[in-house]
This record gives C-alpha cells, sequence and structure tokens, in this order.
C-alpha cells in the first residue's frame, strides 16, 4: 500500500457539488492499493501515520504525531498511486489491486485508523472527487508499506 501523507490546515472532499467530507487542522491521506497487498500493508500504514512526528512542538521542531495531538484525518483513496510512467506518456496500472480487493483493505485501513480515537472522515471509493485543502508547511510524504521509499 501506498500512501501520500500532507500535513493540512484544512481539507474537504466534494463529489457531485455535494461537500461529504470535511476535517481541520491534521492530516489529509491519499491511500493507494497494490497488487498483493493485505492487511499486514494496512496495519503497518496505519502504525506509521497515526504515530509519525510531523507536526511541531513548542520549539518549532516535528517532533509530535497526530495522535499525540488528536488531530483530524482525511483519507481519500487514490488508485494513481500505482501509475506506471516511467514508459510511454499514458500510465499503466497493472500494478494497482482489482477494485474489489482495494475497497476492502481501504474499508479495512480507515476501520483501523478510526480505532486511535481521532476524528476521521472519508472520501467516496471509486468517485471522482474534487479535493481541496491548505497544505501546512508545506508538508508532505510518501510512504510505501514495502519500504520501496
Amino acid at each position: 500500500m501506498r500512501a501520500v501523507l500532507q500535513r493540512v490546515k484544512d481539507s474537504r472532499v466534494e463529489t457531485g457539488g455535494n461537500c461529504i467530507a470535511e476535517i481541520g487542522s491534521g492530516l489529509l491521506v491519499f491511500l493507494g492499493v497494490g497488487k498483493g497487498d493485505n492487511e499486514d500493508d494496512a496495519d503497518y500504514l496505519v502504525d506509521k501515520i497515526v504515530n509519525l512526528r510531523i507536526f511541531s512542538d513548542e520549539e518549532d521542531r516535528m517532533n509530535l504525531s497526530a495522535l499525540d495531538l488528536k488531530k483530524d484525518i482525511l483519507v481519500v483513496s487514490q488508485f494513481t498511486l500505482y501509475g506506471d510512467c516511467r514508459q510511454g506518456r499514458r500510465p499503466g496500472f497493472s500494478e494497482a489491486a482489482p477494485p474489489d480487493r482495494a475497497e476492502e483493505l481501504y474499508d479495512y485501513f480507515v476501520e483501523e485508523i478510526s480505532k486511535h480515537d481521532l476524528e476521521i472522515e472519508t472520501g467516496q471509493f471509486q468517485a471522482m472527487m474534487d479535493v481541496e485543502l491548505i497544505n501546512d508547511g508545506p508538508v508532505t510524504f510518501l510512504i510505501d508499506s514495502n519500504k520501496n521509499f
């Protein structure tokens, strides 16, 4: 599984012109599920995301986590994180999980991250969405459960 993690001042998701999710200060997580991913991959990302020390402490050092500060988290499914752009001009998506399996693991990820007593919002799986955010920093990280980056 892959995640693009962005520290945000606020973020919202709209689909069909309607706001379906909105958070204040916290984390926006774009989540991609790859072929062969399983619950262990999701567990790894959940633990990493809630505990990653990317929020400033009183000395303005990145030393506090979303869990430490009870930050909101917005999770948005994004299969394009598995887009392969190395050849040609059209991305290939052969490494993305099939939609049914991807949705199972996306739901599992959301369920597991919800167990951390944080405010969790989600986008709509397999929908065209407009995602708005104010990136705080900007602070953006890439996380891969296979530790490829």
